[in-house]
């Protein structure tokens, strides 16, 4: 039997797409040594977006959760997600280098990166030098829908990504709008022209159709395949671990997972998800309106709510279409981070204002400037462009370049020479009084494991010094302990 790779994405992209990084350090880390024991190819585990949300929301620190990876997975390559660039702002490049430097000092030394036009000549310069850091690359290869995205586009991009010569290439559908049929051929062609590169496949459950469009890559040569672990799957996740390793093993493959290990660690984010309110990944029913606007699942969540804030949620369908015509004027930008918000975005603002380009936001002058790549100013809607550029806030972003300040300058503009690089990273993505505030904050809460031995349950319970009596009784095994009064712990 054929053997095929299975590279987990609970923590980094489930958490990301279903739980908006709501997923706090002390739900993570009583699965981590059930996953490290399961025989995933790799754990995708960290990216550069929980800094802002968890210090300002969650009052957590995001090193805090690197470090139980380090100490907890000892058989699993454990991946960062992102490079050098991307992102919503065009921030001094010293600062992702130094995430980037820190998180190779924890051993995570794989990254899955992207450049949002699949333009290779961009991402060349920064794979040689994340290869120079001790990081190693997969780059991403993105699905999308267009006039330009033809067979021919994915074969000669396929080209350019594999002459890089990252450890691997990444087939990914970012928006879940791959068809079975069209994973299958692109698949196919993909591997055609690859050489001895190895492809990976990432999917999303937007649409429905990931389960199926993961059997159909398979059967055209793909063995590594991407997937969560319910209730981090489906939904605008990816397909479910169970799901994915049964159905292989039914085609006659030998997924190489041992998932009956991985049943507690569903038990523990279930029941993580009831006392937490979070939402639990179902399977989608599939939706023909999705190949219009392209728009990714957790971000029609978020342009609904903000329309709801405004008093405007009945012009949700007004927008999508907008979206439609935006896209299309635009270029046909991949609908992936940042482009896809850029062009809902705009599309909201099209239609809150009633006249379209009235009001323009920095980015979309950005990306009609080249800013953005170089792809953004070449196939613009000449008509579009010239209305965006037509104004002053235009003309004083013309000459505007991606600051390239020292670090020293950086670390002084947050704190001074005396804060730490891990609290520096933290100061300029959450902001110095979000910082302040977590240092002060009280412990974290922590989810014991379903599965934690009895004697380290009862550890853990005697050192919270806020109970007094505990009684613990299953069939007829009873224990119970107090506290002495007087006692200090």
């Amino acid at each position: 039997m054929e053997e095929i790779k299975i590279v987990d994405t609970t923590l980094r992209d489930g958490n990301t797409s279903l739980w908006a990084h709501n997923m706090t350090t002390g739900m993570m880390h009583p699965v981590l040594r059930h996953m490290d024991q399961a025989g995933f190819d790799a754990m995708e585990f960290f990216v550069a977006g929980r800094f802002k949300k968890v210090i300002r929301e969650q009052l957590d620190n995001p090193w805090e959760w690197v470090r139980y990876g380090q100490r907890e997975i000892k058989n699993t390559q454990l991946r960062y997600h992102g490079g050098l660039t991307g992102g919503f702002i065009l921030s001094p490049l010293c600062i992702p280098r130094l995430l980037l430097k820190l998180v190779i000092g924890y051993g995570i030394n794989m990254t899955r990166l992207s450049d949002p036009w699949n333009d290779y000549d961009e991402l060349k310069g920064e794979v040689e030098e994340l290869r120079g850091m001790g990081m190693t690359s997969v780059v991403n290869l993105i699905y999308s829908i267009s006039p330009r995205h033809t067979d021919a586009y994915y074969a000669r991009k396929a080209r350019e990504a594999a002459a890089m010569k990252p450890y691997r290439l990444c087939f990914k559908d970012v928006a879940g709008m791959l068809t079975p049929d069209r994973a299958y051929t692109l698949a196919k062609l993909i591997l055609e022209n690859v050489g001895d590169v190895p492809v990976e496949f990432h999917c999303h459950c937007n649409n429905g159709l990931a389960p199926f469009n993961v059997l159909e890559v398979v059967k055209a040569g793909i063995r590594i395949v991407h997937t969560a672990i319910p209730p981090l799957a489906n939904g605008s996740a990816q397909p479910s671990v169970f799901n994915v390793v049964n159905n292989l093993r039914a085609l006659g493959y030998q997924p190489l997972v041992n998932e009956k290990l991985l049943a507690p660690v569903e038990e523990h984010l279930r029941r993580c998800a009831k006392e937490a309110g979070l939402p639990i990944g179902a399977p989608r029913e599939y939706d023909q309106g999705w190949y219009r606007h392209q728009v990714p699942g957790g971000m029609i969540s978020n342009l609904r709510h903000q329309l709801k804030m405004l008093g405007k949620e009945d012009k949700m369908a007004d927008v999508l279409e907008e979206i439609v015509q935006v896209r299309a004027e635009l270029g046909y930008p991949i609908m992936v981070t940042p482009f896809a918000q850029f062009v809902g975005s705009q599309a909201a603002i099209n239609i809150m204002t009633g006249e379209r380009y009235k009001e323009v936001t920095d980015q979309v002058i950005q990306f009609a400037l080249g800013l953005w790549g170089k792809e953004g100013a070449q196939y613009m809607d000449k008509e579009v462009k010239a209305k965006i550029l037509d104004r002053k806030r235009a003309r004083e972003m013309e000459s505007f370049q991606i600051p390239n300040t020292p670090l020293e300058e950086v670390r002084s503009q947050y704190g001074g020479p005396k804060i730490s690089d891990e609290e520096l990273i933290m100061r300029y993505y959450a902001g110095p009084e979000f910082v302040d505030a977590l240092k002060t904050a009280p412990p974290r809460k922590e989810y014991l494991d379903a599965r934690t031995p009895i004697v380290k349950l009862v550890e853990q319970l005697a050192s919270n010094k806020d109970l007094g009596q505990v009684y613990i009784k299953r069939g007829d095994v009873s224990i119970s302990f107090r506290r002495s009064i007087g006692a200090e712990s």
